[in-house]
């Protein structure tokens, strides 16, 4: 059985949702060497997320967007948390609704996604220094 964990920087991102399936491919080249096993993906950070949506139409990160700024409102008169701008609880929420992890196949070297899935990085805040994701490979070496 093949193990491998890797940690993976990515530079500030503005807020909204990001495809990072092929800067994961690039980035962790040790996926090609594994023909079935999985990648557990995991984002060390409170106030952002990871999901795996539609790949193709950007459309779909717009609304999606949109709709998590609708449900989950800066400047709620409710929230305690507001010490870091009023961006943050509500990033902590977002968050929490999505995942701080996922886990996906790999078949033949390569992340078993549909035709139309892509993994996104959810940013939540306006402004950060950067996400760090970590990712772990399981599975049997080619």
């Amino acid at each position: 059985m093949f193990w491998h964990q890797t940690e993976v920087k990515f530079p500030p991102k503005k807020k909204g949702f990001h495809l990072i399936t092929y800067d994961i491919l690039n980035r962790v080249p040790e996926i090609k060497k594994i023909s079935v096993g999985f990648a557990h993906i995991f984002i060390k950070h409170t106030s952002a997320s990871l999901t795996i949506n539609e790949n193709a139409d950007p459309d779909v990160r717009t609304d999606l967007e949109k709709h998590f700024n609708t449900m989950v409102p800066e400047n709620a008169n409710y929230y305690v948390h507001t010490l870091e701008g009023a961006d943050d609880m509500p990033a902590h929420i977002k968050s929490s609704i999505l995942s701080t992890s996922l886990t996906v196949p790999i078949t033949n070297g390569t992340l078993n996604l549909g035709t139309w899935q892509g993994i996104y990085l959810c940013e939540h805040r306006k402004k950060v220094d950067g996400r760090t994701i970590v990712v772990t490979l399981f599975g049997e070496e080619k």
